[in-house]
């Protein structure tokens, strides 16, 4: 399982971000680098990308949220692993 983690954006775009949408429902497929959500701060909009493909286990924040940087938003269970589709 891969925890999926708020990334930091830099400096100038502070240290959270609300969860505008998520582009996936939990147990769907995804591929490694697909955009999994869109995060919005003060100054910018983002997406952040699958670190790996594989099945969105678990969604942990919801639209509307705001999450810090390094907080964990979901899991991924990777593509092989047992119970992945």
């Amino acid at each position: 399982m891969i925890d999926v983690k708020m990334p930091d954006m830099g400096e100038d775009a502070g240290d959270e971000a609300s969860v505008s949408f998520w582009y996936f429902d939990e147990g769907e497929s995804v591929e490694e680098g697909e955009d999994l959500v869109e995060l919005i701060t003060d100054k910018a909009t983002f997406n952040v990308p699958a670190p790996a493909g594989g099945k969105l286990a678990e969604i942990l924040v919801g639209e509307g949220d705001v999450v810090k940087v390094g907080e964990v938003i979901c899991r991924i269970e990777e593509k092989g692993a047992k119970g992945a589709s």
